[in-house]
């Protein structure tokens, strides 16, 4: 199974396993699945970094590679996902949570959120 981690899934798999449902838990635990992270994800990180809404145990850089040696691998945003945001309902206005949206219905990744209002959306959802 593909899985696209939202924003606090990423950063509650890294530092607070605890918050996951156990649902969620076990799928990331799977050697079978790949785990993924948007690039969307790391840029909404890095801006509420900046701007003191975020604090992480390292700095995201650090982060990041620890997660990828634990297997987490980086999505990129293409020309496909962005456009994909296109028509999706105008339930969640947040745009880093509808380009997760878009990249897991491109990819066909299941989107590990607790988000409700992400649940709300034609997308798959596991939590």
């Amino acid at each position: 199974m593909k899985l696209l981690l939202d924003t606090h899934t990423f950063i509650w798999w890294d530092s607070d396993p605890a918050q996951l449902s156990a649902t969620a838990l076990a799928a990331l635990l799977d050697p079978g699945n790949e785990v993924w992270l948007s690039i969307a994800s790391v840029w909404g990180m890095v801006i509420k970094a900046d701007l003191g809404k975020l604090t992480l145990r390292l700095p995201l850089q650090d982060i990041i590679q620890q997660q990828q040696v634990n297997g987490v691998r980086i999505l990129p945003i293409t020309l496909e996902h962005t456009l994909g945001v296109e028509g999706l309902p105008a339930i969640h206005k947040d745009p880093f949570d509808r380009m997760l949206i878009a990249q897991s219905r491109v990819e066909r990744a299941d989107l590990v959120s607790a988000d409700q209002v992400i649940h709300q959306n034609p997308v798959r959802v596991l939590w």
